[in-house]
């Protein structure tokens, strides 16, 4: 088996490992780029969102790679993202692609389904204490030290006297954890990259912007579809909080949300006043993170979304009275393969304007 899948966040790093451990070769097609986005753009509807649209690009390198099976995610739901996977399967298999796909059904069976889902992919013959350890170590292990360490990023990016020193050290930590395939290999390894970050110089007169990072769950996650908003923003002396993560949504939706103790119940409480049912998508969440962090008081809202997506434009038409109840600017950034990025940091520069005004006119009481 040559297995492929497409970028989503730090997904790739204990996926990476994992089929190594199981001899499975694993074919990581390249970050999405302008080659990614036209592949995509040809073969998709033109009315489809901008992450289907990357995703479908990203298979296809990963095919053109020499892959032979496709892994994907697809459920039941409002979004469109359910049902990607299905329509990925039928373009590709239209332009003559001859591959098998092994679907995720993210929305059943929480962590009882990921642990069949990857033994579908390893084989039914491995013991289930193996998968479930492996699975462990994966997300456990890789994923949230990745995660914590992009947090991590974050914050020393508008704090650092040298501008993109932790996004060199940013750029080589995927393949570094991917590499580490056991306890000892994996601790080692995060130490030493710890020191590296650690040891870069900072600022102490930095007194850096804080903004939360919202919006559709792949664009706020994926560098190559926002454009590098996060890492723009930090140049800008932005710290930037993002609430989308991996880890955040396996652990609410496979762990807490069965016990009624995750953070979405929170979230969705917060934005009840606004929006009483979900409408799939983020919408919930652009809308109750905005308001916890006008509570923990942020300077101001990035909202990032793909261009049609219904869930999020729901949220952008409720926004401008949430800001006005709240007293907490946003700013709504709609991406696809038409964006281009000069303007968008134009747009960035002056929302960082509008924010720094408004935190001096507040010290002055």
């Amino acid at each position: 088996m040559k297995a492929t899948f497409p970028h989503c966040g730090s997904a790739w790093v204990p996926l990476k490992t994992l089929f190594a451990k199981y001899g499975i070769e694993c074919i990581i097609p390249p970050r999405a780029s302008k080659r990614t986005i036209s592949l995509g753009v040809k073969h998709s509807p033109e009315w489809i969102c901008f992450p289907y649209k990357i995703l479908l690009g990203n298979i296809i390198e990963g095919l053109e790679m020499g892959a032979d099976t496709v892994v994907s995610i697809g459920g039941p739901g409002l979004c469109r993202l359910g049902y990607y996977s299905k329509l990925h399967l039928e373009a590709l298999k239209s332009l003559g692609y001859n591959f098998d796909m092994v679907l995720f059904d993210w929305q059943e069976g929480g962590i009882v389904a990921m642990g069949r889902f990857i033994r579908k992919l390893v084989g039914p013959k491995e013991p289930w204490g193996r998968i479930i350890g492996d699975i462990k170590f994966g997300l456990f292990g890789q994923l949230l030290f990745m995660e914590n360490l992009e947090r991590k990023v974050h914050w020393v990016r508008p704090r650092e006297l040298e501008q993109g020193a932790v996004n060199r050290v940013w750029r080589s930590a995927g393949d570094r954890i991917a590499a580490a395939a056991t306890e000892e290999e994996l601790k080692e390894t995060r130490a030493q990259i710890l020191r590296e970050i650690d040891a870069i110089p900072l600022d102490p007169k930095a007194k850096p912007l804080k903004v939360g990072f919202l919006g559709e769950f792949f664009m706020a996650i994926d560098p190559a579809s926002n454009l590098g908003l996060e890492e723009e923003l930090g140049k800008l002396g932005v710290e930037v909080h993002r609430a989308a993560y991996l880890m955040n949504w396996a652990q609410s939706w496979l762990f807490l949300a069965p016990l009624g103790i995750s953070h979405h119940q929170k979230v969705s409480q917060a934005a009840r006043p606004y929006l009483k049912r979900d409408v799939s998508g983020d919408a919930v969440q652009s809308l109750g993170e905005t308001i916890l962090h006008q509570k923990e008081g942020y300077d101001g809202i990035v909202h990032i979304m793909p261009f049609t997506c219904m869930p999020e434009i729901t949220a952008q038409n409720i926004f401008p009275r949430l800001a006005k109840d709240h007293q907490i600017p946003i700013l709504t950034v709609t991406i696809d393969e038409q964006m281009g990025k000069a303007g968008l940091i134009t747009r960035l520069e002056a929302f960082a304007d509008l924010m720094a005004r408004r935190r001096a006119a507040a010290a002055r009481g």
